[in-house]
């Protein structure tokens, strides 16, 4: 598995428009290596081999954080831990969006109200550049301490002073300095544990931990009850084994935007993954195993792209806003809107993960089958196997350390879907992302077959081929993706008006619960 992550981070590393955490969920719009800042006084290696950055015409956000912050955050967190891609994505563009509304005609801050500036001010990017940089500089040490010198280099590299701790509201520093302090202020202790010292634990830290006591009702080596989740063995490679914990079962107290209590959000039981059901059940596996023996090498390479959450929230909002030449105020805001989406979507759906518990479909086949051999994909480049052991069956995908029902990431994708297509009035989208012959992180050399397009032209087609990649993926069945569409909705339109409402000036200053 470690070749599998380094085969993803070289991917990724050489794209030039691979964005970093995108706009929903992953997605940030920073560049993982785009156009970037940087000047004479920056003393990293990487930044002085960039172009100038200008003030005036650029977006600081894009093109001078990414060279930074994308091997740090690639270094934090694997593309497919959602829950802190999410939030490191979610507080990082909060900030962007409080540090350049006091140059907006009306939007307030969501963390920080400070006072409208002069019109002139706005008359360019410039002051919004610095304030964004300031604000994203406390933010990232925050989020990312441990790379302190890194975003001290960020700033130097665009001639900017990373031991300004003005709080001036007149000046762009200062108003950074403040919007990036009160989005860090409302968030560290806003239930995920960011710290580690929920308590008051003070030493040995473990930021992240989950505080809520949860247990599994089965263990890595025995299904005691088939209906709830099983943590899996997974392998880090040269023979080293992992016994998955449950990520971040915290995360369903944490403070949302959009709504007061995830519980509106209480989905029914998936009655199928009950096993005492047991004609259902079945059926729900045999479903599963006839998608996994006829995979196309579309499905593959869909269910791959998707299952990337810096690569596929991101750049679908990157596509987006490419086409629809959005300037620096509304691109700020657009991702507001969709990473509001995405962080009020992923506390919702772990709410009901915990509550419901449900089996994964690795475990329900094993169940079903155990002591007989089933027809499925027969693991990397053994395509259709029919004389398959069912305790050795698993998905095409790598299943997640967390409870099968509801699926987190299509709600992810449906509440970035609807906060976007709202936010910019249409569900027309045109994207197109190519995969060469062989391009497969799981079946390298040998899918696709020959070169695939991954194209939409709609953001509902595209919802659709997100959550369907989790069941051709083999991580989910079908009641977990249908009811994440709706819940995906449901909160995509409620964080587009509270991000709406900011943007008007409607609402009241957000205070930490």
């Amino acid at each position: 598995m470690q070749d599998y992550w380094l085969a993803r981070l070289r991917q990724h590393a050489t794209s030039r428009r691979a964005v970093l955490f995108g706009a929903a969920g992953a997605g940030v719009g920073l560049a993982l290596s785009g156009t970037s800042a940087a000047s004479a006084a920056a003393p990293s290696e990487t930044a002085t081999e960039l172009p100038p950055f200008d003030f005036d015409k650029g977006n600081a956000a894009e093109s001078v954080l990414g060279p930074f912050a994308g091997p740090a955050v690639y270094a934090t967190v694997a593309p497919s831990d959602a829950t802190l891609i999410i939030r490191f994505a979610n507080l990082l563009e909060i900030c962007w969006f409080d540090a350049i509304a006091p140059y907006h005609p009306t939007a307030v801050g969501i963390y920080s109200q400070l006072p409208r500036r002069p019109r002139a001010e706005a008359a360019t990017n410039r002051y919004k550049n610095i304030a964004i940089l300031y604000a994203s500089f406390r933010v990232f040490n925050s989020l990312m301490p441990q790379f302190a010198k890194t975003w001290r280099e960020m700033l130097q590299s665009v001639g900017l002073d990373p031991a300004d701790d003005s709080t001036d509201p007149s000046t762009p520093v200062g108003i950074g300095n403040l919007a990036g302090h009160g989005v860090v202020t409302g968030r560290e202790h806003d239930g995920m544990n960011q710290l580690g010292d929920h308590e008051g634990r003070i030493y040995h830290r473990q930021p992240y931990d989950d505080y809520t006591g949860y247990r599994p009702r089965n263990t890595a080596d025995e299904l005691v009850d088939p209906s709830h989740w099983q943590p899996a063995i997974v392998t880090k490679g040269n023979g080293i084994f992992q016994i998955q914990k449950f990520v971040t079962p915290q995360l369903k107290h944490v403070t949302p935007y959009s709504y007061s209590d995830p519980a509106a959000f209480r989905l029914p039981a998936p009655t199928a993954s009950d096993h005492r059901n047991r004609a259902a059940y079945k059926t729900q596996v045999d479903s599963m195993l006839a998608t996994s023996a006829g995979l196309t090498d579309e499905q593959k390479m869909k269910a791959e792209f998707f299952d990337d959450k810096f690569a596929s929230l991101g750049l679908a909002v990157g596509a987006a806003i490419q086409n629809a030449g959005l300037d620096l105020d509304a691109w700020v805001h657009l991702h507001a809107a969709v990473e509001t989406a995405t962080f009020d979507a992923a506390i919702a759906a772990w709410y009901n993960k915990t509550i419901h518990d449900a089996v994964r479909p690795f475990s329900a086949v094993h169940h079903v089958y155990r002591g007989r051999t089933v027809t499925a994909w027969g693991g990397p480049g053994k395509g259709r196997v029919t004389d398959l052991p069912a305790e050795q069956w698993r998905g095409y995908l790598l299943v997640a350390d967390h409870a099968e029902y509801p699926s987190g990431s299509t709600a992810l994708c449906a509440a970035e879907v609807q906060a976007a297509r709202r936010f910019l009035g249409t569900d027309q989208v045109h994207f197109r992302f190519e995969r060469p012959a062989g391009s497969s992180i799981i079946e390298p050399g040998l899918t696709p077959r020959e070169d695939l397009v991954l194209s939409w032209d709609t953001w509902t087609d595209w919802m659709h081929d997100c959550g369907m990649s989790r069941y051709w993926g083999g991580v989910h069945f079908l009641p977990a993706i249908r009811a994440s569409w709706e819940i995906g909705r449901k909160v995509g339109d409620r964080a587009f008006e509270f991000v709406q409402r900011q943007i008007n000036g409607e609402a009241v200053l957000r205070t930490r619960r």
